[in-house]
């Protein structure tokens, strides 16, 4: 119920609505921001508690429930996408958005797969967790998407941006563990020989090459499980520029790849506040 009266607000909560991709970002008010902070934080805190980081085995379990809850939102955009388009919603925007938010989530399954390639559901406890968590998560971000697409696209900004810092800092911090692993063979299947279309749907933000105005695609190279989480990590930052645009345009391509920042507080928020 709260998130749903929360994300109701945000419909209004815009400080400055772009018009078209030269328009500028819009801002969220300052307490529709915060309590996504709140919210965001806490789950991830939690998950910290029950998972430290040790450079075990264990961590493949922290992933593991991180993914879980991480893909979750997707289909949570995708059900009321759905059920609008059930009720008569038609338009190229929309279609565009599932076709993203799809390969958005299978691009997250992908990820939960090369966790659970490393044992990382093993336990039912995390499993119970996970999917406990899961649950509850789904049904907030349909009601938040069902009011505020905005608000629920900034949920889904601060989850992938804890997560690219998250597997960020255990690269640096693993680095030699992680190098002398080999790459799951799902690895394999879903970066190197699986048809790219989908891998290529959710990169939505693209980067222009100077000589010839063409956008370049990222083509991983996998050699040792160190590569693989590297992947996963970069995979997290083009979800964060996706949801950046989202929030900030209602446009997936809404600024280029360079030019992609974190959604702001409208400054009249914070000066009455």
């Amino acid at each position: 119920g709260g998130g749903g009266g929360g994300g109701g607000g945000a419909r209004t909560a815009v400080a400055s609505v772009a018009e078209g991709k030269e328009g500028e970002a819009r801002e969220m008010e300052e307490w529709v921001y915060s309590f996504n902070k709140v919210v965001i934080d806490t789950v991830y805190q939690i998950i910290c508690f029950l998972y430290p980081v040790t450079g075990g085995e264990r961590d493949f379990a922290r992933f593991y429930v991180l993914e879980t809850v991480a893909r979750v939102p997707y289909f949570a955009y995708l059900s009321v996408m759905h059920l609008r388009e059930t009720f008569g919603e038609r338009s190229p925007t929309l279609s565009e958005r599932m076709r993203t938010h799809y390969a958005e989530a299978d691009n997250e399954l992908h990820h939960l797969l090369i966790m659970e390639s490393l044992g990382g559901n093993s336990s039912v406890i995390d499993r119970t967790v996970a999917q406990s968590m899961a649950f509850g998560y789904y049904w907030y971000v349909v009601g938040v998407y069902s009011f505020s697409e905005q608000a629920a696209y900034h949920l889904s900004e601060l989850i992938e941006d804890h997560a690219y810092n998250t597997y960020n800092k255990y690269l640096a911090d693993h680095a030699d563990r992680l190098k002398s692993l080999p790459v799951p063979e799902v690895a394999i299947k879903y970066y190197i020989r699986d048809n790219p279309y989908l891998f290529d749907q959710f990169c939505t933000v693209k980067e222009k090459d100077e000589t010839t105005g063409a956008f370049s695609a990222r083509r991983p190279q996998l050699e040792t499980l160190y590569d693989v989480f590297v992947n996963v990590r970069d995979d997290e930052k083009e979800h964060w520029k996706t949801l950046c645009n989202l929030v900030q345009y209602d446009d997936m391509q809404g600024v280029e790849n360079g030019l992609v920042q974190g959604t702001r507080i409208a400054e009249g928020a914070k000066a009455t506040s």
